[in-house]
């Protein structure tokens, strides 16, 4: 992990996809405690220990339905099904998020490589990891575990039918 200082405390701008405005919002922190007792198991050692699940298990690696992304931690929205694409790999992946302001990254050296880490902008909930080998206009490939993720139905998403 790099040895940035990511302020934990305050608000942060974020993107709301559903009325298209970008909001100030409170940071959503929480200990440990709280994280386990909203969360199941997988959820907290995913999003909140930066764990992996294996491939081709999570619930969305292979989802095809219309809808959006949230963060399971804090509900932030961070993928729209409209840019997800099967990359074979096992995991939900995405060409971009619903917003920069949304998510962050940081770098991770763990296992002796060097890869980004993505994470919710909000809570801090580790996302996944991006990678430079995704399909164009992006070239972006934002795999993500499903355990840090909860989807909702485009016709479940309030006030918005498409």
């Amino acid at each position: 992990m790099s040895v940035e200082a990511v302020e934990t405390i305050g608000t942060v701008k974020v993107c709301n996809t559903v009325t298209g405005e970008v909001e100030e919002v409170d940071r959503v922190v929480k200990s440990d405690e709280e994280w386990r007792c909203q969360l199941t198991p997988e959820q907290f050692s995913v999003a909140r220990q930066e764990g992996t699940e294996p491939a081709f298990t999570g619930k969305y690696w292979d989802c095809k339905e219309d809808g959006l992304y949230e963060c399971v931690c804090c509900g932030n929205h961070l993928f729209s099904s409209k840019t997800k694409f099967e990359s074979g790999t096992g995991w939900p992946s995405f060409k971009k998020p619903v917003s920069d302001l949304n998510i962050r990254t940081d770098l991770d050296t763990r296992f002796s490589m060097n890869r980004t880490e993505v994470l919710c902008r909000r809570c801090d909930a580790h996302l996944g990891h991006v990678f430079d080998d995704g399909p164009p206009p992006t070239y972006r490939r934002y795999c993500m575990n499903s355990a840090s993720l909860r989807f909702v139905r485009q016709e479940d998403l309030p006030g918005r039918h498409e």
